[in-house]
């Protein structure tokens, strides 16, 4: 049989590296009382109402979900006051990412996006073997005026985060309306919010939709609403773009538990309040550690900090590894990315940390 060659963009990747299991770590080094902080996941879990309504519907397991989404789509459109037309599902927002970049570029095209960004957008470009544009941040968050001004005659899609994951910065509405205003209309603006819900008051995308037909506004329930492990996520933009997403969009690519779920955990804003407070007060707590520590760290609208440890990160990484202790390294010199966990967690974290780094807290 001779062998068939991937194409060059395929041949040339490296795949997304995921978090650290916490199984894969009980295997190797036979820890238990492990703590992970590694892929921004809620640490409070899901809701209860959640739970409940996947349980009320596993009869269902043996039938193809709704290819449509119809129960999903309505309570998105109801909540975020869009209609069916404008709604595209994702098997977490990875899937729409992926999505996005096949529906509108070809091989022959550019896409941009920002220095210390989501690595998945430089994946998802060299999948198709297009042109990346990769922006150098300002500082570590992204640099929008030099993101506009890169935009080249083959350019069709550009990625930002808000807030920017593995940095936690983020930017204003004002900003963003500047930046719009620069971007060629043919031009898609992905703006990729998976954190959003953490702190709302912060931005408003929802405003920009109908003022900007070129826009994709991309969300999860992977982090705040705690379904990480159902992988659902949803797209609003124009029903012109929308249509072209769902061409190519798989029918059955969010299962049935997943959208009821996704329900649920929509309609629950006790929950999401819940683990807003909770998110904001470990964030505390571990801004807090940093600076007796003598760290330094980035301030974040998002579930997690990058925290410069002063050393090299794949050791420190290593060595947290040994006390039970999983959190990620971005690819920043002397940076780590850490997950905000429970007190509990938080705490065991910053005691390792300390540890590790060989390094006295200040009262």
């Amino acid at each position: 049989m001779t062998f068939v060659p991937a194409n060059d963009g395929i041949a040339k990747l490296k795949p997304y590296q995921p978090g650290k299991p916490m199984s894969e770590l009980e295997r190797e080094l036979g820890l238990t009382d492990i703590v992970k902080l590694a892929s921004n996941e809620n640490p409070l879990g899901c809701s209860e109402k959640v739970k409940q309504a996947v349980a009320a519907e596993l009869a269902e397991i043996g039938r193809y979900p709704d290819g449509g989404g119809y129960i999903l789509k309505d309570q998105v459109a109801q909540q975020f006051n869009v209609q069916h037309e404008q709604i595209t599902l994702g098997n977490g927002s990875n899937d729409l990412l992926e999505m996005f970049a096949r529906a509108f570029v070809s091989d022959k095209d550019s896409v941009v996006y920002s220095q210390h960004a989501f690595a998945v957008y430089g994946l998802v470009t060299q999948a198709i073997n297009a042109e990346a544009i990769e922006v150098p941040a300002k500082g570590f968050a992204h640099d929008l005026d030099a993101m506009a001004k890169a935009v080249k005659d083959n350019t069709k899609l550009i990625f930002i985060a808000n807030p920017n994951n593995p940095t936690g910065t983020w930017f204003e509405e004002a900003e963003f309306e500047g930046f719009m205003q620069q971007v060629p209309s043919n031009v898609i603006v992905v703006l990729d919010e998976a954190y959003v819900e953490y702190f709302p008051e912060n931005f408003n995308s929802l405003k920009f939709l109908e003022k900007y037909p070129n826009l994709i506004i991309s969300r999860t329930l992977s982090k705040c609403y705690g379904l990480a492990a159902l992988r659902v996520g949803f797209a609003l933009a124009s029903a012109e773009v929308t249509d072209f997403l769902n061409r190519i969009r798989q029918p059955f690519n969010v299962n049935h538990l997943a959208m009821v779920a996704a329900v649920a955990a929509l309609k629950d804003e006790e929950f999401i309040e819940k683990s807003r407070v909770s998110n904001k007060a470990g964030m505390a707590q571990l801004e807090a550690g940093f600076q007796a520590l003598g760290l330094n760290y980035e301030p974040s609208r998002a579930n997690f900090l990058l925290v410069d440890v002063q050393a090299d990160p794949a050791a420190t990484f290593n060595a947290l590894l040994k006390e039970g202790v999983i959190v990620r390294p971005v690819g920043i010199a002397n940076h780590l990315r850490v997950s905000i966990g429970t007190e509990a967690e938080n705490a065991k974290f910053l005691k390792a940390l300390a540890k590790v780094l060989a390094l006295e807290a200040t009262a």
